[in-house]
């Protein structure tokens, strides 16, 4: 119960955050879980990127709880900067041994509406995302 000493009103936005959740998923298979185990983990770094993760090599996504490998949030002073900032940490991204979202999330960011910031709920029924086989 007690009061804060600032106001809502003296709370200023500054800059864009974009999270991405890089999960032991297949998105071409409805995002079916896909344990199994890390061979090699190597995450993205540098100035606005953060990485939120228990993950290493060998260990071993379980089929039993959530697929969840890393969290990668970026941060940037406009949207275009961290977009531009999270696809590179994306492209950096280094997992081998299981499938991940990597190349769904790297779709999206690609997608002219997700750029445009023009869209809703409905995004991905409304855009050929999901075919990772397709190019871009």
């Amino acid at each position: 119960g007690e009061e804060l000493k600032i106001k809502q009103s003296d709370v200023k936005l500054t800059g864009w955050a974009l999270e991405c959740r890089i999960n032991a998923e297949n998105p071409e298979k409805n995002f079916m879980p896909a344990p199994g185990e890390i061979k090699f983990y190597l995450p993205p770094g540098g100035l606005g990127v953060r990485i939120d993760s228990a993950a290493y090599p060998n260990y071993k996504i379980p089929p039993y709880y959530d697929s969840m490998i890393a969290k990668v949030i970026c941060y940037a002073e406009t949207r275009e900067e961290v977009v531009q900032k999270m696809k590179r940490a994306l492209s950096e991204f280094a997992i081998d041994g299981i499938p991940s979202t990597i190349p769904f999330h790297l779709r999206v960011l690609d997608n002219d509406v997700f750029l445009s910031g023009d869209f809703n709920t409905k995004f991905l029924e409304q855009n050929d995302v999901m075919n990772l086989s397709k190019e871009g």
